[in-house]
């Protein structure tokens, strides 16, 4: 008789994960092997599991995560010159405790980008606030943002992201006003919080991409000296899944 009024208090609470084990529990004639502490134990538990669901469906909601990837799901078969041991060492995300950077070079389709985001997916589960950003986009934001008086709010909350991903790094040359706003986002992060940068350039050539060597000194220095760096090789991964009709339809024309 107590079952539903028990039921509407959980849910009251906003206790809808141990309302949801209660109302098996109550449907369960097995359940009353079990003494009340175990009972309790299975719904704080429940409770528990949910919650955590929960945020982090909210932490992957606010990364805007370019692809939905994982570490598990990541291709290691293909040789490209990824460091299995240094990537399981980075899945662990001690690197984001001790808010190190990592880079990510290679040509263009090798799968630069899907690493960046398992990575990132890998840190909202351990807990870490991340939010994905093509470098190039993040800069026309930041240059919106300084016309309209929303700069220091845009800083602020970059500042606060435990993981931010700069995709596309050095896909242009920096100007000036770019290559300051983007030295304000690093130095508001260096040391404090950590930085995945993606590029199709070696580490030693993007100096080149920065058009001031004062601000490319100040940027590089702040990002690349505490950082982890995978260089990843070999062809583009995107031919090997072209769809079926494409290939057939490239051989018929041929």
């Amino acid at each position: 008789m107590l079952t539903h009024p028990t039921l509407d208090k959980l849910h009251t609470l906003k206790l809808t994960g141990m309302a949801r084990a209660f109302e098996r529990q109550s449907h369960s004639p097995e359940i009353h092997s079990l003494g009340f502490e175990e009972r309790l134990g299975l719904l704080v538990d429940q409770e528990l599991t949910e919650r955590e669901s929960r945020r982090l469906k909210t932490r992957l909601k606010q990364a805007r995560l370019r692809q939905t990837a994982t570490l598990e799901d990541l291709d290691t078969r293909t040789p490209r010159g990824l460091d299995k041991g240094l990537l399981a060492q980075l899945a662990a995300c001690q690197w984001l405790s001790e808010r190190l950077n990592v880079l990510v070079t290679g040509p263009t389709g090798v799968g630069k980008s899907y690493l960046a985001c398992a990575l990132a997916h890998a840190a909202c589960r351990e807990g870490f606030t991340a939010q994905y950003a093509r470098l190039p986009r993040l800069l026309e934001d930041l240059a919106l943002a300084r016309a309209d008086g929303t700069y220091p709010k845009l800083l602020a909350r970059l500042a606060r992201l435990e993981l931010l991903v700069l995709d596309d790094w050095g896909l242009t040359k920096l100007n000036d006003a770019q290559s300051r706003d983007l030295l304000e986002v690093l130095e508001d992060r260096y040391e404090r919080r950590s930085t995945l940068v993606t590029s199709q350039l070696p580490t030693k050539h993007w100096h080149e991409v920065i058009s001031d060597p004062t601000l490319a000194d100040a940027i590089l220095d702040r990002l690349v000296h505490n950082a982890y760096t995978l260089n990843l090789k070999g062809e583009s991964m995107r031919k090997t899944k072209r769809p079926a009709s494409l290939t057939h339809a490239d051989q018929s024309g041929s």
